[in-house]
């Protein structure tokens, strides 16, 4: 089960916060068709936010399609956004990620390279 962490100085909106870890964690297949979010009262206590915050996380989650609220049951994942083919890539990229570390890169730099190469591609 996804636990949702909250940075209050991010910026970025609460909601839109449990949004994108859901989205993130749908990406790396963490979650996957038919898996329970936690209910809106396991996130409000896990991180004191207002419990119409987490409803409007997963009502736009469900207007995207990706996750689907069964009455008196939870909020289920629908879809899945991993991309199967991935996987030697991303191991790649776990071994660039280790080589830069224990080159001595830290975490803003790593970052800012990837960011980068990210913006030159995409």
């Amino acid at each position: 089960m996804i636990e949702f962490r909250i940075d209050r100085r991010s910026g970025v909106a609460t909601y839109q916060q449990l949004v994108d870890q859901t989205k993130h964690a749908l990406r790396l297949g963490l979650l996957r068709p038919g898996d329970q979010l936690p209910t809106a009262k396991q996130v409000v206590a896990a991180t004191a936010i207002n419990p119409n915050t987490v409803l409007k996380a997963y009502r736009e989650l469900e207007r995207e399609g990706l996750v689907e609220g069964k009455r008196g049951m939870g909020t289920f994942v629908s879809a899945s956004l991993a991309q199967p083919d991935a996987g030697e890539l991303r191991e790649q990229l776990t071994d660039w990620v280790r080589r830069a570390r224990a080159d001595g890169l830290d975490r803003e730099y790593v970052e800012a390279l990837f960011k980068a190469e990210l913006d030159a591609h995409y």
